[in-house]
């Protein structure tokens, strides 16, 4: 197989803040909404996940308790605070040409609506981007990842809010300005479309009695569709070699079978992604927009100058994660769902195997995503999130994480293949490069990373880093630039 990967191409990993800092009460940092999800060892495995999808007051109380006895894993991390230079050192070893990390907004601003930024905050994020430099990894930021400061929940509402806005671009605008010579990829918005599946992390939305729950999110969407906008506006303006990217949840959709109406049930599923990228790409709303509000019974409140705004500054790539496919039937009752879909639901495709966690894997799918969007979008591609979530096993020293080399390694063939296609793919990051704590079931023990971390779903363990040994083989795929998967 010829290798189409172009040879400026940008291998990595990637990461959030809020599941791999720990450090949340260091340098004045505030409360984040993902500092308040807990993890409780006594419940159901298919329990876990009930907190990513909605959140209670009572939970958001408690967390603000000091006296709270409740294990909030996400404020531990995996203590990349005080271990960034040794574990950047491990990417750099890998070879990383990009690292894809965010920015936790509650260091800069711990509440959220302060008129002046943390200057501790600042100095950290100043010395991770010099250290990631020195090893001329280029940096790849988000600028809102699931952390936006938890005051701005209980105070204001959320991003359903307009006020929001001014909140995030006082964040934008200190963060461009103090590191407009150390970074030049940015993305305004995390999986932006997911305000359609768990609407409290992503936009601040507490479900709980809400009075009309989809008003709330796509307002919301809109909020951060003009924060987008806005964002990349002053970003082009202050950093004039800057590139912009909108970001997304993708799952390639499938109909279950050729029945007409799976295949319509398909095309409306397929659309609660592609709304996003539409506007954020294309820069103004689809017209199928018009039918999916009058269902749902949504009015947006949209202000004079907004639609022009989103018009005239559109993402400049597209970035997205993929973990895996899913089939869509009109008739979901009467057919096996599958386990762990947190972005559908969808049927249980019997082509397909199964994470430990119920993702089916599909490496062909992400070939066909890449297809997709660009035919619809004709802008450059980055895969931003892909990776397997496993149960390592440290033994001995090691970790023996073939299965995990078998995934990452069918994927990246088919990304070779879309290259081929024609597809222009500029980058790809593998997720959770090293072992953090997963954002849906708030566990260690579903790890991703080429790095393993020595401690255990309730934050015990020396925290010590141990090379899996699909490290040497992501090594060797950057080194030989994808030749060691194509050839």
């Amino acid at each position: 197989m010829t290798n189409y990967f172009p040879e400026n191409f940008l291998w990595g990993g990637a990461t959030a803040a809020n599941q791999l800092e720990g450090g949340w009460d260091k340098g004045g940092k505030g409360l984040s909404v993902s500092d308040v999800y807990t993890f409780n060892s006594d419940l159901p495995k298919d329990q876990w996940t009930d907190q990513w999808h909605m959140m209670t007051y009572d939970q958001v109380n408690q967390a603000q308790d000091h006296s709270s006895n409740q294990l909030y894993p996400k404020r531990l991390g995996v203590d990349f605070y005080h271990r960034f230079k040794a574990d950047i050192a491990l990417f750099a070893e890998m070879g990383f040409k990009t690292y894809r990390m965010s920015i936790a907004w509650t260091r800069l601003f711990p509440k959220g609506d302060e008129t002046e930024p943390n200057e501790a905050g600042l100095k950290f994020y100043d010395a991770l981007f010099d250290e990631l430099l020195k090893y001329n990894i280029i940096p790849l930021v988000s600028l809102s990842h699931y952390e936006m400061p938890l005051y701005l929940v209980t105070e204001y509402g959320g991003w359903s809010n307009r006020i929001v806005i001014d909140y995030y671009m006082q964040f934008a605008t200190t963060v461009f300005n103090r590191y407009k010579d150390k970074v030049t990829y940015w993305i305004p918005f995390n999986e932006i479309n997911c305000v359609k599946h768990h609407p409290y992390v992503s936009v601040g939305i507490i479900e709980e009695n809400h009075p009309n729950i989809e008003q709330a999110k796509y307002q919301s969407a809109h909020h951060q569709f003009v924060a987008s906008a806005l964002a990349t506006a002053l970003c082009h303006q202050l950093i004039p070699d800057a590139k912009v990217g909108c970001m997304i949840s993708y799952q390639l959709l499938v109909p279950y079978s050729c029945d007409p109406d799976d295949i319509q049930k398909t095309t409306e599923s397929q659309r609660t992604s592609l709304f996003f990228t539409d506007v954020l790409s294309r820069g103004y709303y689809p017209s199928y927009a018009k039918r999916l509000f009058e269902e749902k019974g949504v009015t947006l409140v949209i202000e004079e100058g907004d639609l022009a705004l989103l018009r005239a500054h559109t993402a400049d790539f597209i970035s997205f994660s993929y973990y895996m496919s899913s089939a869509i039937s009109a008739h979901p009752e009467r057919l096996e769902s599958a386990e762990g879909n947190l972005i559908t639901g969808g049927i249980k495709n019997p082509y397909l195997a199964s994470s430990k966690w119920g993702w089916q894997i599909d490496p062909k799918g992400l070939r066909s995503a890449l297809n997709q969007l660009y035919d619809r979008y004709q802008k450059p591609l980055f895969i931003a999130e892909n990776g397997l979530g496993a149960e390592d096993v440290l033994e001995d020293g090691k970790v023996h994480d073939s299965y995990r080399i078998a995934y990452l390694s069918a994927h990246l063939s088919q990304i070779n293949e879309a290259l081929h296609d024609g597809v222009e793919v500029f980058g790809y990051t593998a997720w959770g490069c090293i072992d953090i704590i997963s954002a849906s079931t708030n566990q260690i023990s579903k790890r991703y990373g080429f790095i393993y971390v020595d401690a255990d779903d309730l934050g015990q363990g020396s925290y010590n880093r141990v090379k899996k040994d699909s490290f040497a083989w992501y090594k060797s795929v950057i080194q030989s630039n994808g030749n060691s998967i194509v050839s």
